[in-house]
């Protein structure tokens, strides 16, 4: 998902707020008039008005219960295609609803507001600022589809009426950038290549099934979003509901939940559970700095190589990161995995490197390590945004340029502190394994699950049955 896309889906919260709140203020003060409509004068007992206090209170709590009911109704939802039109018309009706609920909810309690008529202006202000919001954030990514921020490049497999139909429909929508048409899989995988393709849409319904696996692969290698027209004999049989702007049943394969508003709430659960880490743990830190220091020479933090580079690990999309470990080792001894200890690497075959009674690992490194108390800095990482509290695990460069087409599909998402693989046995599990576990878990996410993972890893660490981690 785009990150403007990202950002204004979001920003609709608080603009919505502000536009409630905004209108409750407004009819506040527009019933202290007594004479808005000429010839008419309306009563006005101001001992009968609550305070400004008082009165947004019950503003914010009115402003809650619409917020949910948007939410229920999807008026939040990153990817919708409804229309201007339809969201205004969605908006009236949706308010309309709101007020009508609080109307019964005072009818039936007998607890009737200070004044009706300012519960009125209410309601039809309320219609009028959240039209208006709603309008400021379509103008604000209007403009920013104009000027080419947060367009989806699409490419199409098949060269028939239903791509032609499609076509027709995202090429007049600002929201994409048609690139072509192609009719195989070479084509395909050469035209992603050199046009940068984000999205694919296939409406070629006689691929064989293994252009097909092909194609599902090479999506996943290279984290494009995957949509497909279905067999309509399919779609019929199974009972399935799709529909699309121009009457073609459109059916998207998301490769994981993490998207939209899964990813705002992930990103949100690792700011608090990293802050809340850092300040529980800030002792631990600290008598860990001087155990490091007391036993070898060396940083506390293990951050360069031996050749003094930064230390990187590849995270989401393949992006590189600073990482950030407790050193275990002793200095400018990394790159001895590779020469005078490669005949000791237990993974030998695979990307990953483990070596058993590692000889360049010092005293405290081999406590901190079996504790996983050399992992912790990572809560910094976690909190910068370049890793998860759970996702797999980041590794090396060099590692992942040694792997298979279906093993990056773990750079999908950011990489975790733990994981699936840190609790189901470790360094233990032979690298297919652990690509398994991680594979289950972007396609399985959920806040839950996560909250399991984490619970799960501290009961592994109690019971000291980590292994060592390279």
């Amino acid at each position: 998902m785009k990150k403007s896309e990202l950002a204004l889906g979001i920003a609709r919260i608080p603009v919505d707020i502000f536009m409630i709140l905004l209108a409750f203020l407004a009819a506040y003060n527009l019933r202290t008039v007594t004479n808005l409509i000429p010839g008419i004068a309306l009563e006005l007992d101001l001992t009968q008005f609550p305070s400004l206090n008082e009165y947004l209170l019950f503003a914010l709590k009115a402003a809650g219960l619409l917020i949910v009911i948007f939410v229920i109704n999807g008026m939040y939802s990153f990817k919708s295609s409804v229309t201007k039109s339809k969201e205004l018309g969605r908006v009236i009706v949706l308010s309309t609803t709101w007020i009508m609920l609080i109307i019964a909810f005072f009818f039936l309690t007998r607890t009737f507001p200070f004044s009706r008529l300012a519960l009125g202006y209410a309601w039809i202000l309320t219609i009028v600022f959240l039209s208006a919001g709603r309008l400021i954030i379509r103008t604000i990514q209007y403009t920013l589809l104009k000027a080419g921020i947060g367009r989806r490049r699409i490419i199409f497999i098949g060269a028939n009426r239903v791509s032609d139909e499609l076509n027709g429909y995202f090429s007049k929508n600002l929201e994409f950038v048609v690139l072509g048409v192609v009719t195989d899989v070479p084509d395909l995988e050469k035209a992603i290549k050199e046009k940068n393709v984000e999205e694919i849409i296939q409406t070629k319904s006689d691929l064989s099934d293994a252009d097909a696996k092909k194609i599902l692969e090479f999506c996943r290698e290279h984290h494009i979003l995957y949509h497909f027209v279905p067999d309509l004999v399919q779609v019929q049989r199974t009972n399935i509901e799709i529909s699309s702007p121009v009457g073609i049943p459109l059916i998207s394969l998301k490769p994981t939940p993490l998207d939209g508003w899964g990813r705002v709430v992930k990103r949100i659960f690792d700011i608090f559970g990293s802050i809340i880490g850092l300040i529980i743990l800030s002792p631990i830190f600290l008598i860990t700095a001087i155990a490091i220091k007391l036993d070898s020479k060396g940083t506390v933090i293990y951050k360069y190589l031996d050749d003094g580079s930064h230390v990187k690990r590849v995270g989401e999309h393949g992006k590189l990161f600073n990482f950030y470990k407790f050193r275990s080792m002793y200095p400018n001894t990394h790159n001895l995995r590779y020469t005078e200890l490669a005949d000791m690497n237990k993974r030998a075959g695979t990307p990953m490197v483990k070596i058993k009674n590692d000889p360049r690992v010092t005293r405290v490194g081999k406590f901190i390590r079996k504790t996983s108390i050399d992992e912790l800095p990572q809560l910094w990482n976690v909190l910068k945004g370049d890793m998860s509290l759970v996702g797999p695990r980041p590794h090396l460069p060099e590692e992942v340029e040694k792997y298979k087409k279906h093993h990056k599909f773990a750079l999908a998402i950011k990489p975790g502190l733990t994981g699936l693989a840190q609790i189901e046995g470790r360094s233990d599990l032979d690298f297919e394994q652990e690509i398994q576990l991680d594979t289950y878990y972007i396609e399985k996410w959920s806040l839950w699950l996560d909250i399991k993972i984490i619970f799960k890893t501290f009961l592994f660490l109690l019971r000291n049955k980590a292994a060592n981690d390279v």
